[in-house]
C-alpha cells in the first residue's frame, strides 16, 4: 500500500526476494498501528523479523508487552530494543546472522487477503488490533496527560501560532547575537593565514596575476563564505535539531497544517519550510516525506520563500545598520532585539509569500485538491544533547557548508576576473551593473547591487562583500566587520532607507543558489521545474520591490 516513491521502490525490492531477511521497526508504544506493516509486509516475504523498539518510552507509560508471546502469533523472531542500549542491539543482529543461515526458520502467521482493497485494509487493521491487545498490558492508562496538557497549550488556536513565532524569534536572537564572535574570530583566523599564504606565493615567485586570483579572487571568496555561514549555521542547526528532538516540529506542522490546507497544499510543507530556514537545499531534499507528487512540487517551488542561513547574515547586517540604531548608539541589546525584530518581520513576509504562491499554484499549474495528511504527534522526549551536536554539525552543517564551497572556488574566479579585467579604463563588472542600472533604479536599488546578486548566485554570503567590492573598486571581496565602515560606504553610495528596504526584501525575494537549484533539478529531474523556481521568486521580489519604490516616492 505504497504512497510515495521511497515506498513503492521499498515494496519493489522486499518483492524481489533479493533480501536475506526483513527487519521492521515497530513503536512499542504504538504497537496496534504499527503491526498493520508487519502484516503487509508478510505478504511480501517469509524472511522477517520484527524490531520492537522504544521500550523504555513503553515503560514509562506503563505498557508492558509480551514479546514472547507476539512472536508466537506472528510466527516470526521478535526482538525487543532500546536504541540507544548497544545491548539490545547485540542481541538484534545475532537474530538477524541466526535467520540469515537458517538457523531461525521464519514461519508467518499471514492473512489471506481476498483481493478487494477496502475488504483488506479492514482485515489488516483487525488483525493488528487482535494481536495488539493479547500482548499488550497498560499499568497506566492516563501515562499521556502531560503531554495532553502541553499540547493543549502548544497546538491551542489561541496560543499555538503565538508561541510558535516567540520560538522563531528566540532562535533568530541567538543565532544573531551568537554568530557574532565566533565569526570575528574566524575572520582574523584567515586574515592571519593569509599573510603566511601571501609570504609562500612570494617566495615561490608566483606571477603577479596568478598571485591576486589565488589571494583576492579564490582565497578571499572561500574564508568569507566560511568566516560568515558556518558560525550561524554552527548555531541555528542544534536549536533547530533540538526543537525537533523534543517533538516541538510536528506542533509546528500541526499549527500550521490548516493554512496549508487552504492553499490546497500539504500541512508536511511547514516541516520542509522549516528546515528551508537552515539551508533550501535541505529543504527541498526533506520534501521526500510529501507523498503527492503535486503537493511536493508546491513545496519544492516555494520552499525558497524563506531565507537560508546564507541570507541571514547579510539581512542582519542590514537591519543593524539601518534600523537598530546600533550606528548611532552603538552595539547593545536594544540593537540586537530591533535587529531580531526586523528580520523576523522579513521572515514573516516570506512565509505569507510561501501561502500567496502555494494557493496560485494550487489554481493554475499544479491544479488539485489536498487529500489532507496524518499528522503524528509523537511523545515529548528528553533531547540527547551528544546526537544533536553530532547531526547537526556534521551531517548538516559541514555538508551544507561543503556544497557551498564546492561552488564558491568557481564564483571567486570569475568575480576576479569580472572586477579585474578592463575595457578601456572600465572593468566588466562596471559594465555589467552600469547595464542593470536603469532598471534597478525603479526598484530602489542600483546597478552594482543587482550585479552583486546575479554573481551571489553560487552563494548568497558575498552578496555584501561584492556589493563593497564594487563601491570601493578594490578589485577584491571586501570583509569589513565594523558596521561604521560599512554604514559610510553605502550612505556615500547613495542609500537610502528605502534602498536599504527594497534590498531587504529583493535578498528574500530572489532565485535560490546554485546549490538549490541543483538540489531541484535532482530532485524533479526536470528543467521545466527549476526553472520556475528560478523564475517565480524573482518575479515576486522584482514586483515587490517596483511597488515599494513607486509608493515610498509618492509619499516622500
Amino acid at each position: 500500500m505504497a504512497d510515495s516513491e521511497e515506498e513503492k521502490i521499498a515494496r519493489d525490492y522486499i518483492s524481489s526476494g533479493t533480501a536475506d531477511v526483513t527487519v521492521v521497526i515497530v513503536d512499542s508504544t504504538r504497537l496496534e498501528r504499527n503491526l498493520n506493516l508487519v502484516y503487509q509486509i508478510m505478504s511480501l516475504t517469509d524472511n522477517l523479523i520484527v524490531c520492537v523498539n522504544l521500550l523504555d518510552e513503553a515503560s514509562k507509560k506503563g505498557i508492558s508487552i509480551d514479546l514472547k508471546k507476539l512472536s508466537e502469533m506472528l510466527g516470526v523472531p521478535v526482538v525487543g530494543t532500546i536504541a540507544r542500549k548497544k545491548t539490545t542491539l547485540t542481541n538484534l543482529l545475532k537474530t538477524i546472522y541466526l535467520v540469515c543461515n537458517g538457523k531461525i526458520i521464519c514461519n508467518p502467521n499471514k492473512i489471506e487477503f481476498t483481493g478487494n482493497s477496502e475488504d483488506d485494509t479492514k482485515l489488516i487493521f483487525e488483525k493488528a488490533n487482535e494481536v495488539a491487545q493479547s500482548v499488550c498490558s497498560f499499568s497506566n492508562t492516563n501515562y499521556n496527560a502531560r503531554d495532553k496538557k502541553i499540547d493543549k497549550i502548544l497546538t491551542s488556536k489561541k496560543f499555538g501560532i503565538p508561541i510558535m513565532v516567540l520560538f522563531f524569534c528566540l532562535i533568530f536572537w541567538i543565532t544573531i547575537v551568537g554568530a557574532n564572535y565566533p565569526s570575528k574570530l574566524l575572520s582574523n583566523f584567515f586574515a592571519f593565514l593569509q599573510v603566511y599564504l601571501e609570504k609562500f606565493l612570494s617566495f615561490i615567485h608566483t606571477p603577479s596575476w596568478l598571485y591576486s586570483l589565488l589571494i583576492n579572487g579564490i582565497y578571499t571568496t572561500v574564508t568569507w563564505i566560511v568566516s560568515v555561514m558556518l558560525p550561524p549555521m554552527a548555531i541555528f542547526f542544534p536549536l533547530f535539531t533540538l526543537l525537533e528532538d523534543l517533538g516541538y516540529l510536528p506542533r509546528i506542522a500541526f499549527n500550521l497544517d490548516k493554512c496549508f490546507k487552504k492553499c490546497d497544499s500539504s500541512g508536511k510543507q511547514a516541516l520542509t519550510m522549516c528546515m528551508g530556514f537552515g539551508c533550501n537545499a535541505a529543504g527541498v531534499i526533506g520534501c521526500r516525506i510529501i507523498s503527492s507528487k503535486r503537493e511536493r512540487l508546491i513545496a519544492i517551488l516555494t520552499n525558497n520563500f524563506v531565507p537560508c542561513n546564507g541570507r541571514f547574515p547579510f539581512l542582519i547586517t542590514i537591519a543593524t545598520i539601518f534600523f537598530s540604531g546600533a550606528i548611532s548608539a552603538g552595539q547593545s541589546f536594544k540593537s540586537s532585539i530591533i535587529a531580531t525584530l526586523i528580520v523576523s518581520l522579513i521572515v514573516f513576509i516570506g512565509i505569507a509569500f510561501t501561502f500567496i504562491i502555494s494557493k496560485i499554484l494550487s489554481a493554475t499549474l499544479l491544479k488539485g485538491k489536498t487529500d489532507g495528511a496524518i499528522l503524528e504527534l509523537p511523545p515529548y522526549r528528553k533531547p540527547q544533547i551528544g546526537r544533536i551536536l553530532i547531526s547537526s554539525i556534521v551531517d548538516r552543517t559541514l555538508f551544507v557548508l561543503g556544497r557551498a564551497l564546492s561552488v564558491a572556488v568557481p564564483a571567486g574566479i570569475i568575480i576576479w576576473i569580472l572586477s579585474n579585467v578592463s575595457i578601456g579604463n572600465i572593468s566588466l563588472l562596471t559594465y555589467i551593473a552600469n547595464f542593470f542600472d536603469p532598471f534597478a533604479k525603479l526598484m530602489g536599488l542600483d546597478g552594482y547591487i543587482l550585479t552583486a546578486f546575479l554573481l551571489g548566485l553560487p552563494a548568497n554570503e558575498i552578496v555584501l562583500p561584492i556589493i563593497l567590492m564594487c563601491y570601493t573598486r578594490a578589485g577584491a571581496l571586501v570583509n569589513m566587520e565594523n558596521i561604521n565602515s560599512i554604514f559610510n560606504i553605502l550612505i556615500e553610495n547613495g542609500w537610502t532607507i528605502i534602498t536599504a528596504i527594497n534590498v531587504m526584501l529583493f535578498s528574500l525575494l530572489h532565485f535560490p543558489c546554485g546549490t538549490t537549484l541543483l538540489t531541484i533539478k535532482k530532485e524533479t529531474g526536470s528543467l521545466k521545474w527549476t526553472a520556475l523556481s528560478f523564475l517565480i521568486p524573482t518575479v515576486c521580489g522584482i514586483v515587490l520591490c517596483l511597488l515599494t519604490n513607486l509608493v515610498y516616492h509618492i509619499i516622500v
